[in-house]
């Protein structure tokens, strides 16, 4: 290019002054002869040619320079074949335009996001899931959840969400494996009491296991939540704020929830029979305002579940819910048919800094004859609360929380776990980066009763690092 411009500039003063040159006198028979007119041309024609030479050296010169000092830009080598040799030669590569990613549909948002979850948990790890005796774990680095995500709005009033789960295995459930879906659903909502939800999600059964792992105040859930909930499953929904359209202020006053689902777990395509798992869910938020210059309100939630499993079916997806032998819990895996039913009621009160959680869960599970086949267990109900505070100490940034737990499996005597967590929370940036301790002190009722299986008290230390994007 830089070659290009100084020939350019060269052969424009040339031609500038031959034209000096032809037009300095008229060319007429008035003023001068035919003779002198042909000298005049012949001195033109003699410039021109000592200007080419001119120029020829000066294009010569520059191209040396430009082999010796090559523009600036990413250079790559290249091999050329001259008829005798092959030369390599360094020469600029081509700029490629940038690569972007543009969405397929008319989205009218389109938002990628995640989070990362890892842990350090040592002691008796995971005994207050009862994980101890014969289904007990050893300290660990954990990586707990590692989400990618994928959200969008459309135009004909249509959300929806895909998100995968990167993940170890957590050795409970066949369906989780190394990379796993978590939430994958459709949502029409353009009439805001009565939307229709499609897909994989979380059932609306239970204030905590519907409240998002990255906002909670406690690392790990509780155990009554994780052995009755029904944690994720596929279906449909109905849910909606009836006063959304008509009072506005209180849109949140009343929010229900209706769900038909299959009833055996995520990611699962196959139903276990032809019947289906029902979920209803009530939420009322009575007040919501400032208090202290903070948000503060008082919410109140109740729900219902009816299930009726085959055997085979797990109906612990998320804890451990079958007592062994030892007092210890692991997955309960039916052996036989049963009909479920649960219910549960929560309230969550926040005053500015100040929160106060708490939850009841009850489940009854009988076993159902099918074709003259037993159910091979007996009949048992499974209940269990916790109560959760949180108090921030300095606002929006460290908060101590402490949570009490209790579990009844119902199946043996005196099979009861209770637990006590205490933690901090420090918050770095909101929950985008949050690091978060706590130290749970664990005990069973069954061990107590029958010191000959072992420990009947637990002591675990468990901290998180938690990165949202």
């Amino acid at each position: 290019m830089f070659i290009k411009k100084s020939v350019l500039r060269a052969a424009g003063a040339s031609l500038a002054a031959v034209f000096i040159l032809l037009t300095a006198q008229p060319l007429s028979a008035q003023t001068s002869s035919d003779s002198e007119r042909l000298k005049k041309l012949e001195r033109a024609v003699d410039l021109l040619e000592k200007r080419n030479a001119e120029l020829q050296a000066e294009i010569n010169s520059l191209k040396t320079k430009e082999a010796a000092y090559p523009p600036e830009g990413k250079l790559k080598k290249k091999v050329a074949y001259d008829g005798k040799t092959y030369v390599e030669k360094a020469v600029v590569e081509e700029e490629k335009p940038p690569v972007y990613v543009q969405q397929r549909g008319p989205e009218l948002k389109l938002v990628l996001g995640g989070f990362i979850q890892a842990n350090f948990e040592d002691g008796d790890v995971s005994a207050f899931e009862g994980r101890f005796g014969q289904t007990a774990l050893k300290d660990r680095f954990r990586l707990r959840r590692a989400r990618i995500n994928l959200t969008g709005d459309f135009a004909e009033q249509f959300d929806f969400k895909i998100e995968g789960d990167f993940e170890q295995s957590d050795g409970l459930n066949s369906s989780r494996t190394a990379f796993e879906g978590t939430d994958i659903f459709v949502n029409w909502h353009q009439f805001p009491w009565a939307q229709v939800k499609v897909g994989q999600w979380k059932a609306p059964f239970g204030l905590e296991q519907t409240t998002p792992d990255t906002s909670l105040y406690i690392i790990e859930r509780s155990l009554p939540t994780g052995a009755i909930t029904p944690e994720r499953q596929i279906g449909v929904q109905l849910w909606g704020k009836p006063f959304a359209s008509v009072w506005p202020d209180q849109k949140d006053l009343l929010t229900y929830y209706a769900g038909i689902f299959n009833g055996n777990g995520r990611n699962i395509s196959n139903n276990d029979n032809n019947n289906f798992m029902y979920v209803g869910r009530l939420e009322s938020t009575l007040f919501k305002s400032k208090i202290w210059g903070q948000e503060s309100f008082l919410k109140l939630g109740a729900d219902v579940l009816n299930s009726r499993d085959d055997k085979g079916t797990n109906i612990s997806q998320t804890l451990n819910l079958l007592v062994n032998t030892d007092g210890s819990l692991s997955p309960f895996v039916l052996p036989g048919a049963d009909e479920r039913t649960a219910w549960s009621v929560d309230a969550w009160l926040k005053l500015g800094p100040f929160d106060l959680i708490g939850e009841y869960l009850e489940e009854y599970v009988n076993g159902r004859t099918v074709n003259g086949v037993p159910p091979g267990f007996a009949d048992f109900t499974t209940n269990g609360y916790y109560i959760t505070a949180g108090y921030f100490l300095i606002p929006k940034k460290l908060q101590v929380a402490i949570q009490w737990q209790d579990l009844n499996p119902g199946q043996r005597g005196s099979d009861g776990i209770h637990s006590i967590t205490g933690g901090l929370n420090y918050y770095i940036h909101g929950d985008d980066i949050k690091l978060m301790v706590n130290y749970i002190h664990t005990w069973s009722d069954f061990r107590e009763a029958h010191p000959e299986f072992g420990d009947d008290q637990f002591d675990e230390v468990i901290g998180r690092v938690q990165l949202m994007f």
